[in-house]
């Protein structure tokens, strides 16, 4: 039994998310075979029938991973749990055999709510400022190419972000000339300072800086940006600008969401960019831009929205108006039942405990941090202080390519880890809530072995 399990919990305080309408009638109540709604039913029923989320041997039993594998890999393609598997399942079962039941594909419109409600109770925010995007980089693009950017403005961002973030930009840029321009924060990641690293973007914003397009946590060091002292310094830039010149800060915080526990309102930013498929363990393709009001008020929207105010607008042959995440989400069909099961997602996390899972992640991320700082043959890249890093851990290994090292610890160790993209490349290792300390040890006996 593990140490976090009360057992004088009451049997509803063990399951706080069963008999929850999102996860026990989600998708079946659509599906036309009566048979075939009582056998989804029964496998919801069956997997949260044991799912104690105090326990984290139970939290790692909701999920299919195969038996001895060790997966440090959730930061590129994260498992689902039972209660998402479920649900997408049900969702599609409807959409296959009786899609009329869905007002061919209308039916987005009422689930697209729920999936703002959902997101808004978990970040902090309103419903009406979040738009649903299929993936971060597809948030990235709306973000800045959309963006309100007069000749001479400038955007500024940084040389440790990743491929989407530098493509979008690259591509704006490309259209209509907006000025991009990248500064170095750090040349040692694990000797980095929270001073030093706003220190530097304090030297860079200039007159012209109209975005600060920034990552949370770099995916090629671990680094963690202090966002909120980034915002406190773009908010004493901006008291004497005037409104269409202040800075917007820009955040892409999917290496950092569903690790930390703290409100996406309460971390200062201008907009946030994330996927949800990496440590929330959400649908895959699925993800959101959450932007404050004054910040939307600056963005032109990119693809038109299937929504009640954007309809309405033609109709009558007027500009829509209406809540800004609603007119910002791209419209068309999209991988509905992923999208409409996201609400299952927020759920069996907010059932284990945000906090909870923010010790869990940053107490095994500390150890591994430890265990490959003491091995003499790996560098490693991520800062040790817990107030610049993550869950992402990354490091080097004397004389072995990166490549080489993930091939070797999945193939000799049956341990998933990945390699970073970037033309300075690292491997990336990502503990979470489906692994334990124990597999903490273990990886780091097996990155140990490698010579």
């Amino acid at each position: 039994m593990s140490a976090d399990r009360d057992p004088t919990r009451s049997s509803s305080e063990k399951h706080p998310i069963m008999g929850k309408r999102t996860l026990l009638s989600t998708g079946h109540v659509f599906l036309p075979d009566e048979a075939a709604s009582e056998r989804d039913e029964a496998r919801v029923a069956e997997s949260l029938s044991t799912f104690d989320p105090h326990d984290w041997d139970s939290v790692r039993g909701q999920f299919s991973l195969a038996g001895e594998y060790a997966y440090f890999a959730a930061f590129m393609l994260a498992s689902h749990p039972i209660p998402v598997q479920n649900a997408i399942v049900s969702f599609r079962h409807g959409l296959d055999n009786f899609p009329e039941r869905f007002q061919m594909g209308v039916a987005d419109l009422e689930h697209a709510t729920r999936a703002r409600e959902a997101i808004a109770r978990y970040t902090g925010t309103a419903p009406g400022q979040v738009a649903l995007t299929d993936s971060t980089t597809m948030g990235l693009g709306l973000v800045y190419r959309g963006l309100r950017l007069r000749p001479g403005d400038e955007v500024l961002t940084t040389t440790h972000d990743f491929f989407s973030t530098f493509e979008a930009l690259r591509l704006r840029a490309a259209a209509d000339g907006a000025e991009v321009r990248r500064i170095t924060l750090y040349e040692d990641p694990a000797a980095v300072s929270a001073d030093q690293l706003v220190d530097r973007l304090r030297q860079a914003i200039g007159d012209r800086t109209r975005a600060l397009a920034l990552t949370w946590v770099h995916s090629n060091s671990g680094v963690m940006l202090p966002i909120r002292a980034v915002a406190d310094l773009v908010a004493e830039v901006n008291a004497d600008r005037d409104e269409d010149a202040r800075v917007l800060l820009c955040v892409d915080g999917v290496q950092g969401f569903g690790v930390e526990d703290v409100d996406v309102a309460a971390l200062g930013v201008d907009f946030f960019i994330t996927g949800t498929h990496k440590w929330l363990f959400g649908p895959r393709g699925t993800g959101f831009v959450w932007g404050a009001d004054h910040a939307w008020a600056r963005l032109d929207a990119t693809i038109p929205s299937f929504s009640f105010p954007a309809f309405t607008g033609w109709h009558t042959a007027e500009a829509p108006r209406g809540e800004p995440g609603v007119l910002h989400t791209p419209g068309g069909y999209h991988s509905f039942e992923n999208r409409w099961a996201l609400p299952v997602a927020f759920e069996f996390h907010e059932a284990i405990g945000r906090a909870r899972i923010a010790e869990r992640v940053k107490v095994q991320a500390a150890q591994l941090k430890e265990g490959l700082a003491g091995l003499p043959h790996v560098r490693l890249l991520t800062p040790r202080a817990e107030d610049l890093s993550s869950g992402l851990v990354c490091c080097r290994v004397d004389g072995m390519r990166e490549d080489e090292v993930t091939n070797r610890l999945l193939t000799e160790h049956r341990i998933s880890a990945g390699v970073s993209p970037h033309r300075d490349t690292c491997v990336r290792l990502g503990p979470s809530i489906v692994t334990t300390p124990d597999e903490v040890d273990r990886l780091v006996r097996a990155v140990a072995s490698l010579r």
